[in-house]
């Protein structure tokens, strides 16, 4: 008869690796749900808790949200193939864009979302966004062409610098010009009134 030790002793390494096999498949699971499969990017969630640790170290950060002009009019033309071809270019461009001194996200839709370090030149850098953004994308023959509505925030310069106060400001901001922006045409610059001297008037501010 075998001793109850020997049999724990044989079933350890068992167990151990079926706990191990099981902590890696939660790992994979939680790993997915902050990651948004489409294009690559951090989800809500993932991009919020990421934006949440960088304020603590950057309190100054400033948050920018991104939308997409003229996207349904893609999805609706050439289908939804077409629109996630759309997608997932503009979250790896927007990806390159932050580069390391930003953590981007998709909110969802044709929603972006990103949180900036260092927001040196940050009129110029978003205006080469919207350049970046408007490039066609190839899909299966085809030269799919979208614009971009911006809207940025300095959490130092709110009277509430949170995330979410951040990014309501970014959003007030984004909006107030979306309606009078055509497909294709260049930014929303941030919504800092030091910022506005030194904004092109082709650029439209919203404050």
């Amino acid at each position: 008869m075998t001793h109850p030790e020997t049999v724990l002793q044989l079933l350890a390494p068992l167990l151990a690796g079926g706990w191990a096999l099981h902590a890696h498949r939660l790992y994979q699971r939680l790993h997915r749900g902050r990651k948004d499969p489409l294009t690559g990017l951090l989800t809500r969630d993932g991009w919020t808790r990421a934006a949440e640790r960088v304020i603590r170290r950057h309190p100054g950060a400033t948050v920018l949200l991104a939308d997409l002009n003229g996207f349904k009019a893609v999805n609706d033309r050439h289908g939804h193939d077409a629109g996630d071809a759309v997608l997932a270019a503009a979250g790896e461009r927007l990806a390159a864009w932050c580069g390391k001194n930003g953590v981007a996200g998709r909110l969802g839709g044709d929603e972006f979302v990103a949180i900036l370090t260092d927001d040196t030149r940050l009129p110029d850098r978003m205006a080469d966004l919207a350049e970046t953004l408007r490039q066609p994308v190839g899909h299966h023959g085809l030269q799919l062409r979208v614009g971009a509505s911006i809207g940025a925030a300095r959490l130092a310069e709110l009277d509430t610098p949170t995330l979410a106060a951040a990014l309501k400001a970014a959003d007030t901001a984004m909006y107030r010009v979306k309606g009078r922006t055509r497909r294709g045409r260049r930014l929303l610059a941030p919504a800092a009134a030091a910022v506005r001297r030194r904004i092109p008037q082709r650029f439209r501010l919203a404050a």
